[in-house]
């Protein structure tokens, strides 16, 4: 009689394999939702505090420099520092220079246009991801993602319309050049992700771009009001929020379904526009963000059917 041995349990190049959760999808898509609510009150902050005189360098400083600063003592409790080291300091760094340049933009457009109008174009990122895998990492794009980054780019220019007066051909460029650097991001994340997990590249990230950014507390200093220290403690704890209910909402669901939830970041938008600010979106963003949506859905449901189509071959 052959005695079988206890299986093992696999590991990574890289360390323990995670212990994978069941799959929960409605809880997925709770946590999707409310990473999107932590965003949208994230942004609402930032213009608040753009009109309340705070200087946006600086609020990008506290945006980072919060989360790193409780990541890392979370991490120093539980004697976990550990998980931070790395052995792609140089690619980080290069991360965190095109991520910080996105954030400026990010959080600019928000202090330049309304905020449903930022939001949706914040939405185009899937488009830029397209392109750019097709250009900087050879990817085949088939016919329905290069239809939908047809339909985006025309959901762009509806939304765009005749009336400058609304929508400022300033705030439109910096809006998609957030963007396209969101997306940029994108890609970096992709090669990160082989090695490093997501809490080590959340740290670095904030850790890396906090002391450029305090350069920033030489021009302006620090002297605020208490409801301005509370804006800006909010910006960065709800940033931190966001960020782990994204990636947690990720450990019980696939990209493709939890996606869905990002799009109301729009509805949130509207809602605090028009509660904070009196404004509702014009009929030229109500026309052209149905289209900007569904191109990014088309992404979203085509990566879904490639990634099952790889998996089956891998299996076969």
């Amino acid at each position: 009689m052959v005695r079988r041995r206890k299986a093992e349990p696999m590991h990574s190049p890289h360390g323990p394999a995670l212990n994978h959760p069941l799959h929960r999808p409605m809880f997925a898509l709770a946590l999707r939702l409310a990473a999107m609510l932590m965003l949208s009150v994230m942004l609402l902050l930032v213009k608040l505090t753009g009109e309340r005189g705070v200087w946006l360098p600086e609020t990008m400083f506290w945006r980072q420099a919060i989360p790193a600063a409780l990541l890392l003592g979370w991490l120093a409790a539980k004697g976990q520092i550990g998980r931070l080291k790395t052995q792609r300091p140089w690619v980080h760094a290069r991360r965190a220079a095109i991520g910080t340049t996105g954030m400026f933009m990010t959080l600019g457009v928000v202090q330049i246009l309304p905020l449903a109008e930022a939001t949706v174009l914040g939405f185009t990122a899937p488009i830029f991801a397209v392109i750019l895998s097709a250009l900087l990492l050879k990817e085949h794009v088939g016919p329905w993602r290069w239809a939908a980054v047809m339909l985006g780019l025309a959901g762009i220019v509806v939304i765009a319309g005749p009336d400058r007066g609304h929508l400022p051909l300033f705030g439109l460029a910096v809006g998609v050049g957030a963007a396209f650097f969101v997306a940029l991001v994108s890609i970096q994340l992709r090669d990160l992700g082989r090695t490093e997990e997501p809490l080590t590249v959340v740290f670095w990230f904030s850790a890396m771009s906090t002391p450029v950014l305090g350069l920033a507390l030489f021009r302006s200093g620090v002297h605020h009001d208490a409801v301005q220290w509370a804006m800006l403690a909010g910006i960065g704890l709800s940033g931190l929020f966001a960020q782990i209910l994204m990636t947690s909402a990720l450990r019980y669901g696939a990209v493709a379904s939890v996606i869905v939830m990002d799009y109301s970041q729009f509805a949130w938008a509207t809602l605090w526009g028009l509660v904070f600010f009196g404004n509702l979106p014009p009929a030229a963003t109500w026309a052209g963000a149905p289209l900007i949506v569904a191109a990014g859905l088309i992404i979203a449901w085509r990566e879904h059917v490639l990634s099952r189509e790889r998996t089956a071959l891998l299996n076969a």
